[in-house]
């Protein structure tokens, strides 16, 4: 079964039979997949609608998570993240006092978190299928990126989430529900869940399976389906992407014992996203930290160690790109903080909606950036985001939070 099927005469292209594999409607296909009656439409990339292009610095939005206490993190006698708290801190503008608020029904999670940070408003959320412990939540104002590539000629690929691959609920992250923006304006994916798709599918249309590993993958493919009913027939990823797949699959090949696991899975996505792909907005979600729910405090502080040694490495490649260097911002912020809870097995939890929970804090360092300056004022959390919308240059209109204007140079 070849990827240029013949067919009553005609030639089936790549696309297409990728498209009657999913829909269950190929050659040999296993019969129709429940929740896939409907024909999946395959448009390729995103539309890009803003006519201009952007004259902004580039913006890498670092969620420093999963959750951490600002005591770990910067404050130095304590700080298991030296570069941030004692180099990168002096060169940019420190919000020590960044809080979450205090609201009936808001959680301090990771998920919640970063859509805070994404859309500068708080919200309850639910999982969109009301899953059991799921996070699959869907904004209902627009994202960071849909402003961005609404307002600008800016690709789905130059838009970014790096996300962890045991954190597949935050794939749904990319796009809102509002009107006007939505799944046209969203951001692409760097993840192990997103690799394992793009080969999946790219070992069906080569047709060299068995057919008891080809029915293993169609399986595989159905349940993400049944998963992520919003990306449902918005499932190619474009050639920029699948180039950057292509290219990762013959460096690293197949077996996940070859590439780096964990945060430094993300750092490396990363570094070869700025790379091969040049993305304006990326936000890359280190989550290591939260492993301390093991029961481990050590999980907790190598994992603050793993994301300062990524952010150095993501800074010296910034320093030495000249597409980067001299034009781009950091902005470090925890998707929440730290119950310090002593009658707790674990102490460092998030669940508790204790104070320190709530505390978090902020660092923008680059372009247009004020340097070695401490904002000794309570902040918010929702503020991040209307401050990269002004940073490069687009306004947050639905954000409940204001733009940090403390940190201009």
């Amino acid at each position: 079964m070849k990827a240029d099927l013949n067919e009553g005469g005609g030639r089936v292209g790549r696309r297409e039979f990728l498209r009657r594999v999913v829909a269950g409607t190929g050659v040999g296909a296993l019969g129709a997949w429940p929740g896939l009656a409907q024909e999946p439409q395959l448009p390729g990339v995103a539309r890009e609608s803003g006519v201009e292009e952007p004259t902004g610095p580039r913006v890498i939005l670092i969620r420093f998570g999963g959750g951490v206490r600002r005591r770990e993190a910067i404050v130095p006698e304590h700080s298991f993240a030296p570069f941030l708290c004692r180099s990168l801190a002096s060169r940019g503008t420190l919000f020590p006092r960044m809080i979450i608020d205090r609201q009936d029904g808001l959680n301090t999670s990771h998920g919640e978190g970063t859509l805070n940070l994404l859309t500068g408003r708080y919200d309850r959320y639910q999982d969109i299928q009301n899953g059991f412990l799921k996070a699959r939540y869907e904004p209902k104002v627009p994202t960071l990126f849909e402003y961005l590539r609404k307002d600008f000629r800016v690709a789905p690929h130059e838009t970014l989430i790096v996300n962890g691959e045991d954190r597949p609920d935050e794939e749904f992250y990319t796009y809102s529900n509002h009107a006007g923006y939505g799944i046209d304006f969203r951001s692409s994916v760097l993840s192990l869940y997103r690799f394992k798709r793009w080969l999946y599918e790219r070992q069906l249309a080569d047709g060299k399976l068995t057919e008891a590993k080809r029915r293993d993958l169609l399986e595989q493919l159905r349940k993400w389906e049944q998963s992520d009913p919003r990306s449902r027939g918005h499932g190619d990823p474009g050639p920029a992407l699948s180039g950057f797949w292509a290219r990762w699959h013959e460096h690293y090949g197949e077996s996940g014992l070859v590439h780096p696991r964990g945060d430094r899975l993300l750092t490396t996505l990363a570094l070869r996203a700025m790379k091969e792909l040049k993305p304006r907005l990326m936000m890359v979600n280190y989550n290591d930290c939260d492993y301390v729910h093991w029961g481990y405090l050590s999980h907790y502080t190598t994992g603050i160690s793993i994301m300062d040694e990524g952010i150095r490495e993501m800074v010296a490649a910034v320093e030495a790109d000249p597409e980067y260097r001299d034009n781009t911002v950091f902005v470090i912020v925890p998707d929440c903080g730290r119950d310090t809870n002593l009658m707790s097995a674990v102490p460092c939890q998030h669940h508790f909606n204790s104070r320190s929970a709530h505390e978090i804090f902020a660092l923008l360092m680059g372009k247009r950036v004020a340097e070695g300056r401490v904002v000794d004022k309570e902040v918010r959390q929702v503020d991040v985001a209307p401050t990269v919308g002004r940073l490069m240059g687009f306004r947050v209109e639905h954000a409940e939070g204001r733009v940090l204007e403390e940190a201009w140079a």
